[in-house]
């Protein structure tokens, strides 16, 4: 798929990854609809860039834990551009837990952890299914994380629900093919605010000197070097589905 023709959703994109990936849909000129779930502001911010790059860009509200508000979704992608062929559920949600700390995570956590980022992608997928298999060369990304990879992360509910969702990755391309190939890319530390703002600013500050000092590539992910990856997903591998891929500077090597 060219990028210039690309008609996508992307999932929580207000800020950070899924912000860097409408910017590069849109730069191409392709049309993104823009989703938050809570800044306003920022969404519509994006939506600005987007366009001031050359792309169209409308902007949509909704928790993607509301299966009523990922079919709304679809249909302000339908009525604003007259079709869909790409979907990116980058939309993701945690709670800041240490591992050890099993009375740290209460049952509502990882409902509503699961909510955001296993139940939404699935909603998303079901609710867009018609428009992607009649655009016929379609794309899915799922925005998964190393933490499904490697059991690490922000919590054990989330490295859990990021698992999920990568098994889901390889469930639901088996049954979206031929029309639609389904793949994830698995950030490791993705350097930025929502990073530092979970972490603490001392804690991240030390660990991304460790992981720079350490991996082989001695580097992280940024929000646009992991919207580098989407793209590729969506533009190329056209024979690629139901893979994801690791994205983390070697740490994984360790």
């Amino acid at each position: 798929m060219k990028l210039q023709d690309t008609i996508a959703i992307v999932t929580g994109s207000s800020s950070g990854v899924g912000a860097a990936t409408a910017r590069q849909i849109a730069a191409a000129g392709g049309k993104v609809v823009v989703n938050y779930a809570s800044k306003e502001a920022a969404a519509h911010q994006v939506a600005e860039e987007c366009r001031a790059l050359g792309g169209q860009a409308v902007v949509c509200q909704g928790d993607v834990s509301d299966d009523s508000a990922c079919q709304k979704l679809v249909a302000v992608a339908l009525d604003a551009f007259g079709g869909l062929n790409c979907l990116v559920n980058n939309a993701g949600t945690t709670k800041f837990n240490a591992h050890e700390n099993l009375a740290g995570l209460t049952d509502a956590d990882f409902y509503r952890i699961y909510g955001v980022n296993v139940v939404g992608p699935y909603q998303m997928v079901r609710a867009a299914e018609s428009a992607l298999r009649a655009a016929k060369e379609s794309v899915v990304v799922n925005v998964a994380s190393i933490a499904g990879v490697r059991g690490v992360g922000s919590s054990i509910a989330y490295a859990a629900s990021k698992g999920a969702l990568i098994t889901m990755t390889q469930s639901l391309a088996r049954v979206m093919g031929p029309e639609v190939r389904v793949n994830a890319v698995c950030p490791g530390f993705i350097e930025g605010d929502w990073l530092a703002e979970g972490m603490g600013q001392d804690v991240y500050d030390r660990s991304l000197a460790s992981l720079r000092a350490r991996t082989p590539l001695q580097t992280v992910c940024t929000p646009e070097t992991v919207a580098d990856s989407i793209v590729g997903f969506i533009t190329a591998h056209g024979v690629v589905t139901g893979q994801h891929l690791v994205l983390d500077g070697g740490h994984l090597l360790l």
